[in-house]
């Protein structure tokens, strides 16, 4: 080999040992992770980190946004709503960012912390189970599994007839058993209408005709009221969707509502065992507003009248995407009763872009007298506002199962855009698959068990992606929305 050759490769490799040398710098994580689009609120300042060591031209397209400096960070003073668009250019020359920015109105929210009751009606009546029916000659069948049916799958129509509820199911199950012929029964599977023929089994020890299914009529659970907009009289909760069983869909309700609950006590959460609140019927507390919509970012409607926290007399602004940081900050959540208390938590990972089921932030929980209280983050908790310098951030969603201490926290931002307070911005792709929650009520049937995927999967290896959870250093999230105890609260087979 030439000394030329030589050099040319030696030259080759210390490129590429540089190369990789500064992709693995702060400052380039900073810059390649720069929005294409982010919110400011008017009338705030802005510091935006541009992750470049050397002198930039960042000029705006438009008098109402002002910018100052010449390196990084520059300085973003917004002072006239509109959309404007920054041009980052090195040496003030060469162009090597675009990045568009909305000025948009302070928004401000009453922030929430309340325990909350959260009641869900479908329309027509879920399979969230199979049962074996042994007959009358003593031979052991399912019928509903044999014709078809899936778990997740929603009866709408038994002969024609629109199922209103559970009773009503159960009625006309009975009704057809007593006539002895089968049934058509008019389902959806996902976004597909189907029909399935079954004929309900006379069971030998009741008397009574069964077709072989777990079934509910509604979901209910206990979460975390995030914020009230007193304007629009709008709420936000909980921060992820609750879930259709296996089918990972989000709940289709025709009805729905939000009342006051009571937590009772607290499980603390260990490694493995998420603790939860264990909380009043949500069904008995007074109601306070109607259910709208069921989103990836939480579940958002109307209360009937305003919403008061004590721990604030003023609704407080909100922070958008841009303007959250990590480091210190405090959660609003109720541990007794309904007294709403702020711990402190510390945001110790940001993901400023949207993801899906709302994963933006890392929260870990640095306040003794919650940790004493509850063991870190429990179910029941999804929902309870995170506050930062005064401005409402976010809201807790999940918890780490090897870890309570630790769980994901939505940006507020991603709420209020879901609610319809905000405008939505250009579409961008999730970053990962669709986590979505599911409801538990005990006790339950192995069968109807596995319908509500409490996700406590694990996996292998520092980090990867499942259908069901993002994990980190075999670490799992789940969703801290949960059923509240009511004790021997279960759903029957059909007929039962």
């Amino acid at each position: 080999m030439s000394t030329r050759e030589k050099w040319r490769r030696a030259t080759g490799l210390l490129l590429v040992v540089l190369i990789l040398c500064v992709c693995a710098t702060p400052q380039f994580r900073t810059f390649v992770s720069l929005p294409a689009h982010l919110r400011l609120p008017q009338g705030q300042a802005h510091e935006l980190s541009l992750g470049i060591p050397f002198s930039t031209a960042v000029p705006a397209s438009g008098p109402g946004l002002a910018v100052a400096g010449t390196g990084s960070p520059v300085q973003l003073a917004a002072e006239q709503t509109g959309r404007y668009t920054l041009d980052v250019k090195l040496f003030g020359l060469i162009p090597i960012r675009r990045m568009t920015v909305d000025v948009v109105p302070e928004i401000r929210v009453v922030p929430g912390g309340h325990s909350i009751g959260v009641r869900l009606k479908s329309d027509g009546v879920q399979i969230v189970g199979f049962a074996s029916v042994v007959d009358e000659e003593g031979h052991t069948q399912q019928p509903g599994r044999a014709a078809g049916l899936q778990i997740g799958d929603t009866i709408l129509a038994i002969d024609g007839r629109p199922v209103r509820d559970e009773d009503h199911a159960v009625h006309l199950f009975q009704e057809a058993g007593r006539r002895g012929r089968e049934i058509t029964l008019t389902i959806r599977r996902g976004d597909e209408r189907l029909e399935r023929r079954v004929k309900p089994v006379r069971e030998k020890e009741s008397g009574r005709w069964r077709v072989g299914l777990y079934i509910r009529d509604g979901a209910s659970g206990v979460g975390t009221l995030t914020f009230y907009h007193p304007p629009t009289r709008t709420f936000g909760a909980l921060g992820h969707v609750i879930a259709e069983g296996e089918s990972r869909r989000p709940f289709r309700f025709t009805e729905g509502q939000v009342t006051a609950a009571e937590v009772v006590r607290v499980q603390k959460g260990k490694r493995a065992a998420p603790g939860e609140k264990i909380t009043s019927h949500p069904d008995t507390g007074s109601r306070l507003g109607v259910i709208e919509k069921n989103t990836p970012f939480g579940i958002f409607g109307r209360l009937h009248s305003p919403l008061k926290n004590p721990l604030y007399a003023e609704p407080l602004p909100v922070a958008m995407a841009s303007q959250v940081k990590e480091g210190p900050a405090e959660i609003l959540t109720v541990v007794d009763g309904q007294k709403i208390d702020r711990f402190a938590v510390e945001i110790v990972r940001l993901i400023r872009q949207p993801t899906a089921e709302g994963k933006n932030m890392i929260v870990q929980v640095t306040d003794p007298r919650l940790l004493e209280a509850t063991g870190g983050i429990v179910q029941g908790m999804s929902g309870s506002p995170i506050i930062q310098d005064g401005r409402v951030v976010g809201a807790v969603t999940h918890v780490f199962v090897n870890d309570p201490t630790r769980g994901y926290g939505v940006l507020i931002e991603w709420m209020l855009q879901e609610a319809g307070i905000l405008k939505a911005e250009p579409k961008t792709e999730p970053k990962s698959e669709q986590d979505e929650s599911s409801l538990r009520e005990a006790p339950l049937p192995e069968a109807a068990r596995a319908a509500f995927h409490l996700q406590d999967e694990r996996i292998d290896g520092n980090a990867g992606v499942s259908r069901t959870c993002v994990y980190f250093r075999n670490i799992v999230s789940r969703p801290c929305f949960c059923g509240g105890r009511t004790p021997g609260k279960a759903w029957l087979p059909v007929g039962g």
